[in-house]
């Protein structure tokens, strides 16, 4: 009970700044539609002219992100039931918030299936039992701890913007990567509201809420890590230079832990600063684990290029 008054305690002192936020989201965002983006005039009967292997025009690796894309926004109903237990606390700001995040998030999906289905750039029958398994296996968290997981959020939207932002890129498609811009816009402004919610937890709470950015630093996996195959398909999105170890160090992990700087930080007890020690030797590995990456997929290149010279 005491963990939940606590709960409670902190996001009611949260929520006047989650309220500024949210009226500063509510004036940034843009309105948009997903049917103005996807190219229905390329639109079949599936019946008549049913989908075969040969009629994608993305190469394989895009097909991988845009799939890995997709299923992940499919799970948001899970996405709303947890940021509704960690969040949803009251009648007033936070409310609102998780509602207008869920309206938001809800377009990604439909405009990402459209355009795959109108374009057949997937099988639609595999898009669709890998939507039905990805609901209902769903989404959790383990801790309902509130600091825990706007830390969580924060990493994740930038880390998705990002993926999104460069599946757009990678996939040599200007209606793709469009689409992927709008959505990737949407990802940075979920992304600056729970970077700046953190900021002013981080006043209220310097140690407890450091501890929860360096448990989030040390366990983060992205949503979709549940997708059948994931492992193998994160592999070649890394490979292709889509979202790899380096990305997640220095565009991901670095720009918010120098936003927060949680680095230069005097105000944490003990705990907290063996945390942020640990924080330290972690980042140190990951940058080590990015070099070694790295090296390898240069060095593949290169075997890849000599080969085709001596053919």
């Amino acid at each position: 009970m005491a963990d939940v008054d606590e709960r409670h305690a902190l996001l009611r002192a949260l929520e006047p700044d989650a309220g500024r936020l949210l009226d500063r989201h509510l004036r940034v965002a843009r309105e948009w539609f997903p049917h103005e983006l996807v190219p229905y005039r390329l639109g079949r009967d599936f019946e008549g002219d049913p989908w075969t292997p040969e009629q994608p025009r993305l190469s394989g690796v895009a097909r991988i992100a845009f799939e890995v894309n997709l299923l992940t926004e499919d799970n948001l109903p899970s996405y709303h039931r947890v940021i509704y237990a960690l969040f949803g606390a009251g009648d007033g700001a936070w409310i609102n918030w998780i509602g207008r995040w869920t309206a938001e998030e809800g377009r990604h999906a439909i405009v990402l299936r459209d355009y795959l289905t109108v374009t057949r750039n997937l099988d639609p029958v595999a898009l669709e039992r890998g939507r039905m398994l990805q609901v209902q296996q769903g989404y959790d968290m383990a801790s309902v701890d509130p600091l825990r997981g706007l830390a969580y959020v924060a990493f994740q939207e930038v880390a998705t913007r990002i993926a999104h932002r460069n599946t757009g890129r990678y996939s040599d498609d200007p209606v793709a990567d469009q689409i992927m811009l709008r959505i990737s816009a949407d990802e940075n402004l979920h992304a600056v509201f729970y970077r700046d919610i953190l900021g002013t937890a981080l006043e209220l709470e310097p140690s407890a809420a450091v501890c929860a950015i360096v448990a989030e630093v040390l366990s983060f996996d992205m949503p979709g890590a549940r997708i059948p195959g994931y492992r193998r398909k994160a592999a070649q999105v890394a490979r292709a230079g889509i979202y790899d170890l380096r990305i997640h160090h220095d565009e991901v992990v670095m720009p918010l832990l120098r936003h927060w700087r949680i680095l230069e930080r005097s105000d944490l007890d003990a705990a907290a600063e063996t945390a942020r020690d640990r924080l330290v030797e972690y980042l140190g590995a990951l940058d080590a684990s990015a070099r070694r990456f790295e090296d390898r997929r240069s060095a593949a290149e290169q075997m890849e290029l000599r080969g085709d010279v001596a053919s």
